[in-house]
This record gives structure tokens, C-alpha cells and sequence, in this order.
């Protein structure tokens, strides 16, 4: 997946990434990507954090939002039981 995120973002296919670059140039490309990680998952932890702020501003009551709550391909580990205590909310039974 890494591989055709940075050909986009070299704007080059795969194959050309492969014929053109070094195995020592791509193991750098994969440690910086580990920093500051290319494409559309920065630009969704960007957008979430945005999101999360603007609606904690207006949140009455309850927990805080996460910038995760407005990213919809990320990974949350805690999903489920985070939508079973929002349900439990919205039928006027709090969690004990």
C-alpha cells in the first residue's frame, strides 16, 4: 500500500518507482513516511482534529470527541463499545 502511496505522490506508477529508485532510497522514503506519514491519513488526522475541536466547542455534556471520531477509515479500537454507551446515551440509560 506504501508503494503506490508514494508513486502518487511522485506522480509515477509503481513500476517506474521500482525501475527509478534504490532499496536504500526507499527504506528512507519508509522511515520518513513513519515521521510524517504521506497522503490521505495525515490529511485525515488534519481534518479530525478541525472536526473535533469545532464540535467539543459546542458539545454540552458527555465525553470529549476525538479527532478518530471524524476520520472514517481509521482504525478504532474502542468503536464498539464506544457506539454501545452512545446507544445506552441516546435511550436515557447512562453507563454505570
Amino acid at each position: 500500500m506504501f508503494m503506490f502511496r508514494l508513486a502518487l505522490a511522485l506522480k509515477m506508477t509503481v513500476e517506474e518507482l521500482g525501475e527509478r529508485m534504490s532499496s536504500k532510497e526507499l527504506s528512507e522514503w519508509i522511515a520518513f513516511n513513519a515521521i510524517s506519514p504521506i497522503g490521505d491519513e495525515r490529511d485525515d488526522l488534519r481534518s479530525g482534529i478541525v472536526a473535533s475541536v469545532m464540535a467539543n466547542c459546542h458539545r454540552t455534556k458527555g465525553q470529549p470527541f476525538r479527532p478518530v471520531d471524524f476520520m472514517p477509515f481509521a482504525q478504532d479500537t474502542n468503536q464498539p463499545r464506544r457506539a454501545f454507551n452512545d446507544l445506552r446515551r441516546m435511550m436515557g440509560k447512562e453507563k454505570k
